[in-house]
């Protein structure tokens, strides 16, 4: 095991030797700063009430959002305050840490780069001779550089947590009591923020872990880190078109885009009525056993005498 440890280690040490590496995390950084900008400079977004004509500013709203969407959840809580006298408290650090979620998508890319590359990237740079005559089987091999993949994953959204943190408190102050209000089961209930930033990140963390997972077995069967990366950045985009496209079909609920978003469970913004929790759960589990399986197959079996 401690040789394993050692090899997770040298994985590490080849990653952060480099530049790009680096400079992703730099892009992200500089991203979150941008939201933060935006968020602070755009009225649309800041949503500040006034203390005496908030009830009908959410009316307001409740009426747009019924025009697309009447049984939305947000038209939900819009009624709740209302009956409740629960004035909005408008972006806080708070709001903005939990609305920097959805920038895990570009924590996805960035780790969907590093896995694509990390294997592919021994053959194009001749080193994967080397690298298979240590003593250390190729099964070992396979999952130190996924397990380093991982890390970096995990190193970048503490990255994009802190920095949303930072900048939220610098932007918009901390503000609001710690709490806020979501649906479930049809009614409205007042969580802790915590529990539903660590609830909705560690949901997007499970969609980021499955294409990175996509990416290293491509990087691992192709040897191709540019098709690798290619392609599990194009499948991530149109995953969401796909899943509306077939949303009526019977095999929908069974393909990964459909699943993939478990957000929807705690949104209510499901596309597939019938998906279940437990449902999505399982069926990304054997996907992503797919995903492993086949790339330490194609990793451990490969010969790779003409490299």
């Amino acid at each position: 095991m401690s040789n394993f440890f050692q090899l997770v280690r040298n994985e590490q040490t080849k990653l952060y030797s480099q530049l790009a590496t680096w400079i992703m995390l730099g892009i992200l950084i500089v991203v979150v700063l941008g939201f933060a900008i935006i968020m602070r400079t755009a009225d649309s977004f800041i949503g500040e009430y006034n203390d005496a004509t908030w009830k009908q500013e959410l009316q307001e709203q409740s009426a747009d959002i019924a025009e697309y969407d009447p049984t939305a959840p947000e038209i939900m809580i819009n009624n709740y305050r209302i009956e409740n006298d629960m004035k909005p408290e408008g972006t806080t650090a708070w709001e903005f840490l939990y609305q920097g979620n959805f920038m895990t998508s570009v924590l996805s890319l960035l780790t969907i780069i590093v896995a694509g590359g990390i294997i592919a990237n021994e053959y194009r740079w001749g080193t994967i001779k080397l690298l298979l005559i240590r003593p250390a089987t190729r099964t070992k091999i396979f999952f130190a550089k996924y397990a380093s993949v991982l890390l970096f994953a995990l190193t970048a959204l503490i990255v994009l947590f802190v920095f949303s943190w930072l900048f939220g408190m610098l932007f918009f102050g901390l503000g609001g009591d710690g709490t806020t209000l979501q649906v479930q089961d049809g009614e409205v209930v007042e969580i802790s923020i915590w529990t539903r930033i660590a609830q909705d990140y560690g949901l997007q963390l499970v969609k980021l872990v499955v294409w990175a997972t996509f990416a290293f077995m491509i990087s691992a069967a192709l040897r191709n880190g540019a098709l690798a990366i290619g392609t599990a950045i194009f499948l991530m985009f149109v995953g969401s078109s796909v899943t509306m496209f077939i949303s009526d079909k019977p095999f929908a609920k069974y393909v990964l885009f459909s699943n993939l978003d478990l957000t929807q469970f705690t949104t209510g913004y499901k596309i597939i009525e019938d998906l279940t929790l437990t449902f999505s759960v399982v069926t990304i589990t054997v996907y992503y056993l797919i995903f492993l399986i086949i790339g330490w197959v194609l990793f451990t079996k490969r010969d790779v005498a003409g490299h």
